[in-house]
């Protein structure tokens, strides 16, 4: 501004009152031209260059807020060309310090840590509203936090990018009470464990700046990582790496093998030396009510693996056109504690529903083809294929039927045998509506339970993704009114789990055969909210009444994953793809119609269920929990579950009671079938 102004000065004495010469320009009229001056000399209107405001840095932020701080210089060190600047700031009584290669970038990151000290937000965006923050029209509010550019103060974090900030320890300081400068999305498990850890170790209180690799080789030195595995597109890879501690071995995966390292040496800081990285409440898990035969965050991470790993299998390491997908959902199943032992029963994909026109009246077509209903569809077959294993005459066939004859009639399962759901995302509704984002570091849980939004009924929309309150939609739906146009609604995902969690996953038809079977857990691959899940989940119905004996209201375990799945950009495929143990491949299901592209049925469909059904209820009529001598129509058979019907009831009148809304049923004329129709 000096040498601008100091020219301006030589300008304006070099004007002669003859007015030539290149210096004797007569300066141009205050008050407009009048005709007396070129046009050329007008003070020129800066340009304003269209879009958003640039967002505020933490500086400007913490000004804001905290007028009049001041920064202090407390140190420059390392040589000329690369030194390192320590500047600090007091902030309400607490010293925060910044480093950086300039004062400038020192002070930015000493403003930064004092933010992150006080200003605590439930999301991102909240934090942006309340800052004063404008967004760009085009970000992505469903990406996952460590998806977004490394911009000043984008969401409190810091400008190092995710991969490369392992740092423990918070604000400069030496706890260990999250993971630094940008945490790690690990629930751990840890609190949870029956077995007593040992104490909290001299080194968990490090100094900032070091991260899990390097402590723990300070703890074990001379540790060696081996690369495990390299997995994914080209655009989403996925590496393993282990490292052997006192002869425990702990696998870590991440984006590259760095991440993959430190999550590795995360792990066994955390197993062995009960080092606590992240206590972020929404990120942790929250364990089941029942018994808990495996440690939390060891089982959801094995179960979100071998999830991904089977679906890389069957899609040639994901170069398959049908490994195109939004959501992958499966389900695990495991037969004790060991959860090496455990086994992919089924996976799927899809984020689409049937178009009313393709409904069926045979029930040919599959209504709804997100990948977590597909996955409990899988499952409901792989049970029909496990009771006809146990009505085998081949001893090696029944002796592997995961299913055991009860002394009252039917059947349960096998002790200690466990289904977890996998989901890639948060599924669609109440669980995800609220959880836009990864969970950060400042997410303490939801500041607003009570909204009347949280816990709403919601229903998916046809042909389209997303969902809507069903509260402003009509709850009966009629097969002429969506023939003749209107939009099929199905309930979201969110409130299907839920009613699972009453009423079981084996459905009304199975629930001749089994008492009701539960998930005991529910892992999620991105987006896990603690809060949310368990609302969406269970929490919202807490105060159900009345159910029948057999029926419970089952929570869960619900986790996330220590390295949580980026999010998959791009259009949702038109497909859904399923399998289930003892297929030979994927079946792909056009999402929109129903049926393959072939305009053949499913193996889901509700025709091929209820053929299934009929073969064993031939056979077991002797031991039904449910007498029914002839069957009739699908919807005659489904109604005759007498129990299994009134938990449903019992379902939908906390669902009202709590102010909720109703149940959207489909029209009742697609049940209305029968084998020989």
């Amino acid at each position: 501004l000096d040498n601008v102004s100091c020219k301006d000065g030589v300008g304006a004495a070099e004007q002669l009152p003859n007015g030539g010469g290149l210096g004797s320009r007569k300066r141009p009229l205050e008050e407009g031209n009048n005709g007396h001056a070129h046009s050329k000399f007008r003070t020129k209107k800066r340009k304003k260059t269209p879009g958003p405001v640039l967002p505020k840095n933490a500086l400007m932020q913490l000004n804001e807020i905290k007028p009049g701080l001041q920064y202090k210089l407390l140190s420059q060190t390392g040589p000329v060309h690369a030194p390192v600047f320590v500047m600090t700031v007091e902030v309400n009584g607490q010293t925060f310090e910044g480093m950086g290669p300039t004062k400038k970038k020192a002070k930015l990151n000493a403003a930064e840590k004092a933010l992150r000290s006080f200003v605590q937000f439930p999301n991102a965006s909240e934090a942006h509203l309340a800052m004063g923050r404008t967004l760009t029209v085009n970000t992505d509010f469903t990406s996952d936090q460590a998806d977004f550019p490394d911009m000043l103060f984008n969401g409190f974090e810091t400008p190092t990018a995710p991969e490369e900030s392992f740092y423990l320890g918070s604000n400069g300081s030496s706890s260990l009470n999250s993971l630094g400068e940008y945490p790690l999305p690990t629930p751990p498990g840890s609190n949870l464990v029956q077995a007593p850890l040992p104490p909290p170790s001299a080194f968990s209180s490090p100094s900032s700046g070091k991260n899990p690799v390097m402590i723990l080789n300070e703890l074990r030195p001379g540790l060696k990582y081996d690369f495990v595995s390299e997995s994914g597109e080209s655009h989403a890879k996925n590496f393993v790496m282990s490292v052997t501690v006192d002869a425990q071995t702990f696998e870590g995966s991440g984006r590259n093998k760095k991440l993959a390292k430190a999550r590795a040496a995360q792990a066994a800081l955390s197993a062995l030396f009960n080092m606590q990285l992240d206590q972020t409440p929404s990120r942790q898990p929250i364990p089941r009510g029942g018994l808990q035969l495996h440690l939390p965050q060891v089982l959801a991470d094995a179960v979100s693996r071998l999830v991904v790993d089977k679906f890389s299998e069957l899609t040639d390491n994901f170069t398959s056109p049908h490994a195109r997908r939004k959501v992958l959902a499966g389900v695990v199943m495991t037969t004790g504690t060991d959860v090496k032992e455990a086994q992919v029963i089924c996976v799927s994909t899809g984020t689409k529903c049937i178009n009313g026109e393709y409904m069926s009246d045979r029930g040919l077509a599959l209504n709804d083809c997100h990948a977590e209903i597909i996955a409990r569809r899988s499952l409901i077959r792989y049970l029909y294929t496990q009771l006809e294993f146990f009505l085998s005459n081949n001893k090696e066939d029944h002796q592997k039927s995961i299913f055991v004859q009860c002394e009252k009639g039917g059947y349960r399962l096998k002790h200690n045998v466990q289904f977890h759901l996998y989901i890639s995302t948060s599924p669609c509704g109440d669980a995800r509506i609220f959880s836009p984002h990864e969970a950060g570091v400042e997410d303490q849980g939801d500041r607003h339970p009570n909204r009347k939004a949280r816990g709403q009924l919601r229903t998916k929309i046809e042909s389209g993704e997303g969902t809507i309150p069903v509260r402003s939609s009509n709850t009966i739906q009629t097969w002429d009114g969506v023939l003749q146009g209107e939009r099929l609604l199905t309930m979201s995902c969110s409130d299907k789990i839920a009613r699972w969690n009453v009423v079981g996953i084996q459905g009304s038809l199975m629930s001749f055969f089994t008492e009701p079977i539960y998930f005991s857990s529910i892992i999620l691959g991105s987006l896990y909210h603690a809060d949310h899940l368990s609302r969406a989940m269970y929490q919202r119905i807490a105060d159900i009444e009345d159910l029948p004996q057999q029926f419970t209201l089952n929570r869960p375990l619900l986790s996330g994953i220590s390295n949580a799945e980026a999010r998959q950009p791009g259009k949702a495929p038109n497909f859904s793809v399923n399998w289930t143990v003892g297929d030979q491949a994927l079946e792909v299901i056009n999402a929109t119609t129903g049926k393959d592209d072939m305009g053949r049925a499913s193996r889901l469909c509700k025709n091929a269920l209820y053929s299934r059904w009929v073969r064993l209820h031939s056979k077991l009529s002797s031991v039904l929990l449910i007498k029914m001598l002839k069957p009739g129509s699908y919807h005659e058979v489904k109604q005759a579950a007498t129990e299994y019907h009134s938990a449903k009831q019992a379902l939908i009148k906390a669902f009202h009671k709590a102010g909720l809304g109703a149940w959207v049923k489909k029209p009742i004329e697609q049940d209305q079938f029968t084998l020989s129709s």
